[in-house]
């Protein structure tokens, strides 16, 4: 009974706070627009019967016919996938200095990485945008320079876009390579120069192997929410940027057409399940590996 309840308590949380919304949310997505409250048709109120009566895919169908869904969830992927990678250029080295660095300096510096936790996600976002603009701090200063003779146009781009996911997720990205490294016994390396590799051979043979499990999971934890992401291109990216987080506020705060904005929702989160399912089975053969 206690080994029941031990495996009770993360079930029940899916159910209640993923399945059965989920549920509600597919539900919609099979039923029609209408100029009621809520604004679909059928609900529960007709009954079951008369539900799964009028009931049909024509939101699905929808989203295939119009080209503005399936550009957006291709532009969502792209922006998703060349995010991670930056994301990964840039932790990667801060993860490798912070293993290498003093033990006393360590705290220190995850300290750091984690500090912007500490401020609203919306107020750093709204701070990006008095960099970026065109009278912003960054066009002052290339500007105070000498590199640029006027202001460059970088707000309400793709660029600042990947300006701010790379920023926002950042951390996401340093944490588990950094755990990885830290793990990581410098003998190996060693070794491999005794052996006659260069450090740069030793690092790409042997560092970067072993640290293939944390790189793996900093690339998920920053690829499923960029791929759904919302705040950052409407406050940054404007109304050039098209992104399914953002066409999915806009059907159903801006349109109210709530059963096209689940049926996108539906759809993005079976693209999300891939990556998904693909990161636990790494954690749980890491996990195995451990053992």
């Amino acid at each position: 009974m206690r080994r029941f309840a031990l495996i009770a308590v993360p079930y029940l949380w899916l159910l209640f706070l993923f399945l059965v919304p989920f549920l509600i949310v597919f539900k919609i997505s099979l039923s029609d627009l209408a100029l009621a409250i809520p604004p679909y048709a059928p609900t529960f109120k007709d009954g079951i019967a008369e539900m799964l009566r009028q009931f049909d895919f024509e939101n699905f169908v929808f989203l295939t016919v119009d080209d503005l869904y399936w550009k957006a969830y291709l532009s969502s992927l792209q922006i998703a996938f060349f995010s991670t990678l930056i994301t990964l250029m840039v932790g990667y080295p801060m993860a490798y200095g912070m293993a290498r660095a003093p033990e006393e300096w360590r705290a220190t510096l995850m300290m750091l990485v984690i500090l912007p936790f500490w401020t609203s996600f919306l107020i750093r976002v709204y701070a990006w945008i008095g960099i970026l603009s065109n009278d912003g701090f960054l066009n002052q200063l290339l500007m105070w320079i000498g590199l640029i003779n006027e202001p460059l146009t970088i707000l309400n781009t793709n660029i600042a876009v990947y300006i701010g996911i790379v920023y926002t997720y950042l951390p996401f990205m340093i944490l588990p390579i950094y755990a990885a490294l830290d793990r990581l016994d410098e003998s190996l390396n060693e070794a491999a120069e005794d052996l006659g590799c260069s450090r740069m051979q030793a690092f790409w043979l042997v560092t970067i192997p072993l640290s293939k499990n944390g790189i793996i999971a900093g690339c998920f934890l920053v690829f499923i929410p960029a791929l759904g992401e919302f705040v950052i291109p409407s406050l940054l990216g404007g109304s050039g940027t098209l992104m399914i987080g953002k066409i999915l506020f806009e059907e159903f705060f801006n349109n109210r057409d709530w059963p096209v904005a689940s049926a996108v929702a539906v759809v993005l989160l079976l693209i999300l399940i891939i990556p998904i399912v693909l990161f636990q089975r790494n954690q749980q053969r890491q996990a195995e590996a451990e053992q």
